[in-house]
């Protein structure tokens, strides 16, 4: 018997560069539908919420065709969700970007804002420090992907009431060290560009479409 493709609609709320992640899920496996319809959305195994440019309009964007009430219902269900660059730093409480604060989809604590790092952006390659039991980086932990940004979490304060529950953390380095993507639970997500990392980042996305 044949297993079946994972369905995974990629969030259609006006973010730049949706058809590379379109084209890099298929790749890894998955059927892919660019859609912003509560139904198609709920109804997917998976989510994915590409993010480009900056996190305040990212966030009104997201807003006006009510993707963060999209995301926190898939979420609340334990249905999986992963963020990409932006979609990655709007899951934090908040972004601060040349002096103003921008309210986040609330997922984790933590503010996103500038690094301290003498050259801006921090665009190509480099490599994470993933943590050994990584399901997103099962088999890749010592590749390299690819990074376009200046802004980025650089603390985490959530701890996992149990081993089981504990969210995987993986960090990367710019000036400063920098989350480079998370898992927890049902809710997973990227600094960098998975599309626009080669074989490393298309296994990487196979490893999240096992998830499912």
């Amino acid at each position: 018997m044949t297993q079946s493709r994972p369905r995974v609609v990629v969030l259609d709320y006006g973010s730049g560069n949706v058809h590379s992640a379109v084209k890099a899920l298929a790749l890894a496996g998955a059927d892919v539908e660019l859609s912003r319809e509560p139904a198609a959305v709920s109804g997917a195994d998976g989510l994915l919420v590409p993010g480009v440019g900056a996190f305040d309009a990212v966030m009104q964007q997201l807003r006006a065709v009510r993707g963060d009430e999209l995301i926190d219902r898939r979420l609340a269900g334990g249905r999986p969700v992963l963020g990409i660059c932006v979609g990655q730093q709007v899951m934090f409480e908040s972004g601060v970007e040349r002096g103003v604060e921008t309210e986040g989809l609330g997922q984790w604590p933590g503010t996103v804002r500038e690094l301290r790092a003498p050259v801006l952006p921090h665009m190509g390659w480099n490599t994470v420090q993933a943590p050994a039991d990584s399901t997103l980086f099962a088999g890749i932990g010592d590749e390299r992907f690819y990074f376009v940004h200046s802004y980025a979490a650089t603390e985490w304060s959530i701890e996992g009431r149990t081993e089981a529950t504990r969210p995987r953390v993986t960090w990367a380095e710019h000036g400063e060290p920098f989350i480079a993507a998370v898992e927890n639970g049902p809710l997973s997500a990227t600094q960098f560009h998975p599309e626009k990392s080669g074989e490393a980042g298309i296994q990487l996305l196979r490893n999240w479409l096992n998830t499912l």
